[in-house]
């Protein structure tokens, strides 16, 4: 057997994967991903599905459990990534990294510890820079530093909108390098925004959000969608951002897949509210914005978990139709390829985008440490071999195929299944 030469590299925190695809696209291999929503990794395995999914908390597991099911043994890992939730802070005198709240932090750094990569990338909210919060960022820089990895001090919190994405949504970036490799610099950006106000000389400008969702077929057009989340239709003619986004898509008879296009039902009243605001402005009723279609995206939202009251993030509006965006239309906004695949619910579809890194910026930050370990970028597609069922499995479904409780992740109720499916 010929070993796999691309470096390898392992998600924690992973979702359903904005960031091992970004890894991927870049040249990475990746040979696990760890969750402990069993919804998230269902689609996971489903979209890589060469990749071990380790549905488990990372408060139960170890490095070497991690070598023995990604099947690794002692080869060397080239990359640790992900995105532990930062979400208490301590009192005055004591160290957040020792508050409760702030475990999976702690495990981040412990998994790295016993997993030894060449590099680690830590990513987080951009909050964790400013104001008492620093203090729990350099704890943790403190703590890589103990483990034995240099640390970047002077890091950057990098917006998406700057490399391409049609979305302003900034994000913190940490990067380390175990002792004996050197770390890469931040990646410097790649593009203006349409609004203008950048003045520095970019040579790209930043899509818009009519250039990310206009070829999409009008989902209002299909009752079929109000069953399920796909169809096979003709698009309109694609942006060059929409055209790459459009590649290795299934086809069938001229027709292209809409997927991830369950529709919502609005009332006559909340349409005529959404057709009469203007692009650009919030409407005063859902106060959901409507997106300018000549502009880019607000920062797209999870919404809280079943365990925090299931509470929805309010859903742009779409810059032409009286209605909210489909998951489709908020995966193209958040630059994730049409080939890759959501659950069928607008719940758990929208939760995955809106918890997730978006991959084209995941993939301009692991550029940066594919130069360093000298390998080629390479934007290899593999394409899904899993069955559409992961995408449709329920809680206690998903829970079941990864062998854990359906309480790891607290149920809703009926009636907000309803509300937000």
């Amino acid at each position: 057997m010929i070993e796999n030469k691309r470096p390898i590299g392992i998600d924690l925190f992973a979702g359903a994967g904005g960031m091992s695809l970004g890894f991927e696209q870049a040249g990475f291999e990746i040979v696990a991903s760890v969750d402990y929503d069993p919804i998230h990794c269902a689609t996971h395995e489903f979209n890589f599905p060469g990749c071990a999914t380790i549905c488990r908390s990372v408060t139960g597991l170890d490095g070497r459990s991690i070598r023995e099911i990604a099947k690794i043994s002692k080869r060397d890992i080239d990359v640790v990534f992900g995105g532990a939730p930062c979400q208490g802070f301590s009192l005055i005198g004591k160290r957040a990294l020792d508050d409760p709240r702030n475990a999976l932090v702690h495990h981040f750094v412990r998994l790295v510890s016993e997993l030894r990569p060449k590099y680690f990338v830590f990513e987080n909210v951009k909050g964790l820079t400013i104001g008492e919060h620093k203090r729990f960022l350099e704890e943790i820089i403190e703590a890589f530093r103990n483990a034995g990895y240099l640390v970047e001090e002077n890091y950057r919190v990098l917006n998406a909108a700057d490399f391409g994405v049609p979305q302003d949504r900034r994000r913190l970036f940490l990067m380390g390098a175990r002792k004996g490799y050197t770390l890469p610099k931040y990646p410097e950006p790649t593009h203006f925004r349409p609004d203008g106000r950048c003045s520095l000389p970019f040579v790209k400008q930043t899509p818009t959000v009519f250039e990310a969702i206009g070829d999409l077929p009008e989902v209002e057009e299909f009752d079929v969608l109000l069953e399920r989340d796909w169809v096979f239709a003709k698009f309109a003619k694609p942006s060059s951002y929409a055209q790459v986004l459009k590649e290795f898509n299934e086809t069938r008879n001229g027709l292209e897949l809409l997927s991830s296009s369950l529709r919502t039902i609005h009332t006559v009243l909340s349409k005529r509210r959404f057709r009469d605001t203007r692009p650009g402005d919030v409407e005063p009723v859902s106060r959901f914005l409507k997106l300018d279609p000549n502009g880019i995206s607000n920062t797209l939202r999870a919404g809280t978990a079943s365990d925090r009251g299931a509470f929805t993030s309010p859903r742009p509006i779409h810059p032409v139709s009286p209605r909210c965006i489909t998951v489709r239309e908020a995966a193209r906004l958040h630059s994730y390829p049409d080939r890759f695949r959501f659950h069928v619910t607008k719940w758990h579809g929208f939760r995955q985008i809106g918890n997730s890194v978006p991959p084209l910026l995941a993939q301009t930050v692991a550029a940066k440490f594919i130069e360093k370990l000298g390998a080629a970028e390479c934007s290899e597609c593999k394409l899904p071999i899993s069955c559409r069922e992961l995408l449709e499995l329920n809680m206690s479904g998903a829970a079941a195929r990864y062998g854990v409780e359906t309480s790891v992740i607290p149920p809703r109720t009926r009636k907000e299944y309803a509300a937000h499916a």
